[in-house]
């Protein structure tokens, strides 16, 4: 592990706040590099993004024209289709060690099995998001029953973290599994103002390789792009193996991590149809 000087630190955060104060547009944006985090050459969290759906209704330049205005060299980190035991808690574990936040997209029959992994991600300082009930292809059926698919998972997911279940999200993000949309459904979230996610690039994790393959194809894209939106899957063996070299790699090549949460203050309809 490489060590970092005190005045190296000191740079950097205030990079960060400089940072902070050029995309200041987007919403409040506070320093977050690894307060209180126990290892000082840790990765750590740069800076968190209150992201507004009014503002950015969709983002991933994968799926959509507009992406979240992050500078050069800064990354969020998204895992999709958990939470899964063992799985998660892996992710969850490699997380910790650089004191990194990330946002997971969760399906809502998982979360429905397994609320206490749901309790733990939130637990951790992570945002959750929302992937439907059951991961289908919602460009398939009739926009009512997709969405009704949609609210089901959303109120799934916030049963395990709050308790109570309700179509109008405690969180305003979303992902449609496969990146599948419609028109009418991206109009329908809008004016409900959940914002959707696709992705600026991701690490294929879906196909057969191995941890090491997985991560050169990673560090690939990413020097390509440079900065952007990551999808990742959590449940996925090989990508919970790679993500401690992934992490270290953006750690020994500067790289920073951006934690969204929703902007504050925020009220979201239930549905209206």
């Amino acid at each position: 592990m490489r060590n970092v000087s005190n005045g190296t630190r000191s740079k950097r955060h205030a990079l960060a706040l400089l940072v902070a104060i050029t995309v200041a547009p987007i919403s409040l944006i506070t320093s977050a590099r690894a307060a209180d985090c126990p290892r000082e050459d840790a990765l750590g969290t740069s800076r968190v993004l209150e992201v507004d759906p009014a503002t950015y209704p969709r983002v991933g330049l994968k799926s959509f024209p507009q992406t979240l205005p992050l500078q050069d060299h800064e990354i969020v980190l998204t895992f999709d289709d958990g939470p899964t035991p063992g799985r998660t808690d892996q992710v969850l574990e490699a997380l910790a060690a650089e004191c990194v936040r990330a946002t997971f997209f969760m399906v809502g029959r998982n979360a429905t099995d397994h609320p206490d992994m749901v309790r733990k991600v939130a637990r951790l300082g992570h945002t959750v998001g929302y992937h439907s009930w059951d991961h289908p292809h919602l460009n398939k059926p009739s926009t009512d029953e997709a969405e009704a698919n949609i609210d089901r998972g959303i109120a799934a997911v916030d049963k395990a973290l709050h308790g109570t279940a309700s179509t109008t999200p405690k969180t305003l993000f979303f992902r449609f599994p496969y990146f599948e949309s419609t028109p009418e459904l991206l109009d329908v979230l809008e004016k409900r103002g959940i914002a959707v996610f696709g992705a600026d690039f991701w690490a294929s994790d879906w196909v057969k390789m191995t941890p090491e393959e997985e991560l050169k194809l990673l560090t690939a894209r990413l020097e390509a792009h440079r900065k952007g939106i990551i999808l990742l899957h959590d449940p996925q063996q090989r990508t919970d193996d790679m993500l401690p070299a992934f992490l270290r790699y953006l750690r020994e090549h500067e790289y920073r991590i951006v934690h969204i949460v929703p902007a504050a203050a925020k009220v979201v309809s239930d549905r209206t149809h």
